[in-house]
C-alpha cells in the first residue's frame, strides 16, 4: 500500500507538471497578445502625453467611451471560446470552421450598430458637464477610432477562432508588429512627420485604425493557412448563415459580453465622472488606470488560455483535466498580480514618469496606483475565474456578479466618497477597488462549486 500511494502521488505529480507545461505553453503567448492588445493604448497615451494634459485626458476618455460598446461586440464572440475549443477537443476539426463562419457573420452585422452608437456618443459631453477642455478632442479622437471597428471585430472572431484550434502564434505576432505600426503611425500623424499634416489626438486614433486593419488581415491568412493543412479551404468551403448556431453563439456571447460592459463600462463611467475634475486629475486617473490595465493583461490572458484548456477538456469528456487546468490557470494568475501590486506600491514614481514629465500629475497618481494595488490579486482571481467558467459555457453568473458589483454598488459609492464627500478622485477608486473584491468573491465560489461536478465527469 505505501508502494501504491507514493506511486499514485508521483504520478499526479507528473499529470501536473504535464498539464502546468501544456497551460503555460497556450497562455504565454495568449498573454504576450493581451499585453500587445494593451500596448497600443498605452502607446497613443505616451504618445500625446508630451502635449498636454488635456491630450492625455481625451485619449482616455476616448478609449473608455468607446471600448465600453465595442468590447460588448468583442464580448458576443467569447462564445467561440467555449465551441470551438470543444469541437476541438473532440477532434471536429469541419465543426470549428463551422463556428468561426458564424462568428464573422455576427461581426459584420454588429459593426453599423456600434458604429452609429460611437459617432452619437460625444453629443452627450455637453449634458454630462465634460471639461470643455478635453470633450473637444474627446470627440475628434473618438469618432476617428471609429473607422477601425469592422477589422477590430473580424480580428477578434478570428482570433477566438485560432485560439480554440491552439494556433496562437499568428495572434502574438499580429498584436507585437501592430504595436510598431501603431507607434510609428503616431509618430508621423500626431506631430506632422514625414510629410505628414500633425493632427494631435486624431493622428492617433488613425494610426490605430491603421494597425487594425493590418492585425485583422494576419489573423484570416493565418486562418487561412491553418485550414490549408488540411487540405480544407477557407474560403471554398465558407459555410453560409445558420441561425441556429448564431443563437447558440448569442445564447454564450451575450451574458459574456454583458459580464464585459459591466466592467469595463465601469471604468469609463469612472472616467467620464473624472472628467467633471481637473484636467490634471482625469490624467493622473487615465495613467493609473493604464497601469493596472496593462497588469490586468497577464491574469486577462491566462483567462483565455483557462476557457481554452477547460474547453479541451470538456470536449474530450475529462472533467478531472477541465478543473487542474482551471485551478492551475488560477494560481498562475494570482501568483502575477501578487508581485504586480508590489511594484505598484514600491516603485509608483518610476512607473509614472513613463507616461509623463507633468509633476502635478505624478504626484496625483502615486495614491492612486496603491488603490490599484489593494486590488490586484482579486481582479486576478474574478478574470480568470471567468474564463474557467466559459470554458465549461457558464457566463450569467460573471455577468450579474460585474452588475452588482460595479453599478449597483461600486460606482453609487464611488459617486458619494468623490463628489458628496468631497474625496475627488480617490473617492471613485475606492469604490472601484470594493466592487472589484467582492465580485471576485462571487465569481471563484461559482466556479469552486461547477468544477468540483467535474470529478464525477
Amino acid at each position: 500500500m505505501p508502494y501504491s500511494g507514493t506511486m499514485f502521488v508521483q504520478s499526479t505529480q507528473i499529470d501536473l507538471k504535464r498539464e502546468l507545461r501544456s497551460l503555460l505553453a497556450l497562455a504565454i503567448p495568449v498573454i504576450l497578445s493581451e499585453l500587445g492588445w494593451m500596448s497600443m493604448s498605452i502607446v497613443d497615451t505616451i504618445m500625446v502625453g508630451r502635449l498636454s494634459a488635456e491630450a492625455i485626458g481625451a485619449v482616455g476618455m476616448g478609449n473608455a467611451i468607446y471600448y465600453a460598446p465595442a468590447l460588448f461586440g468583442i464580448g458576443i464572440l467569447l462564445g467561440l471560446d467555449t465551441l470551438v475549443s470543444q469541437a476541438y477537443g473532440r477532434g471536429d476539426f469541419d465543426d470549428c470552421h463551422r463556428w468561426l463562419s458564424q462568428g464573422v457573420y455576427i461581426a459584420i452585422a454588429f459593426t453599423p450598430v456600434l458604429m452609429a452608437f460611437l459617432w452619437a456618443a460625444p453629443l452627450a459631453f455637453s449634458h454630462l458637464g465634460v471639461n470643455r477642455a478635453v470633450s473637444q478632442q474627446t470627440a475628434d479622437y473618438l469618432r476617428m477610432l471609429n473607422w477601425g471597428t469592422l477589422p477590430l471585430l473580424l480580428y477578434a472572431a478570428f482570433r477566438r477562432y485560432l485560439q480554440g484550434v491552439k494556433y496562437i502564434g499568428p495572434v502574438t505576432f499580429a498584436l507585437i508588429s501592430a504595436n510598431l505600426i501603431n507607434w510609428a503611425g503616431n509618430w508621423a500623424l500626431i506631430y506632422g512627420h514625414l510629410g505628414f499634416p500633425a493632427m494631435g489626438v486624431r493622428g492617433s486614433a488613425l494610426s490605430t485604425c491603421f494597425a487594425r486593419v493590418y492585425m485583422a488581415g494576419v489573423l484570416i491568412f493565418a486562418a487561412w493557412k491553418n485550414e490549408a493543412r488540411r487540405s480544407h479551404s477557407l474560403f471554398a468551403h465558407w459555410p453560409g448563415v445558420i441561425f441556429s448556431r448564431i443563437r447558440s453563439l448569442l445564447k454564450l456571447g451575450v451574458p459574456a459580453a454583458g459580464q464585459i460592459v459591466m466592467e469595463v463600462g465601469a471604468f469609463g463611467a469612472a472616467t467620464v465622472m473624472a472628467g467633471r475634475l481637473s484636467p490634471v486629475a482625469l490624467a493622473a486617473h487615465q495613467i493609473a488606470l493604464n497601469c493596472a490595465a496593462f497588469s490586468y493583461m497577464v491574469p486577462l490572458g491566462t483567462s483565455a488560455a483557462a476557457a481554452v484548456a477547460v474547453g479541451h477538456a470538456v470536449g474530450a469528456g475529462d472533467g478531472p483535466r477541465a478543473r487542474r487546468a482551471g485551478w492551475l490557470a488560477l494560481a498562475i494568475g494570482v501568483g502575477f498580480m501578487a508581485c504586480a501590486a508590489v511594484v505598484f506600491l514600491l516603485a509608483p514614481h518610476a512607473v509614472l514618469v513613463v507616461y509623463t514629465n507633468q509633476a502635478a500629475v505624478v504626484n496625483m497618481g502615486v495614491p492612486l496606483l496603491a488603490l490599484a494595488a489593494a486590488f490586484q490579486i482579486f481582479d486576478g482571481i474574478q478574470t480568470i475565474s471567468t474564463g474557467a467558467l466559459r470554458g465549461l459555457g457558464e457566463t450569467r453568473v460573471p455577468m450579474f456578479a460585474n452588475f452588482a458589483g460595479y453599478w449597483i454598488f461600486g460606482l453609487p459609492l464611488g459617486y458619494v466618497l468623490c463628489f458628496w464627500r468631497k474625496q475627488g478622485i480617490f473617492g471613485l477608486w475606492i469604490g472601484l477597488t470594493v466592487a472589484l473584491i467582492s465580485i471576485a468573491m462571487v465569481v471563484l465560489f461559482q466556479w469552486w462549486r461547477d468544477s468540483s461536478h467535474l470529478r464525477s465527469l
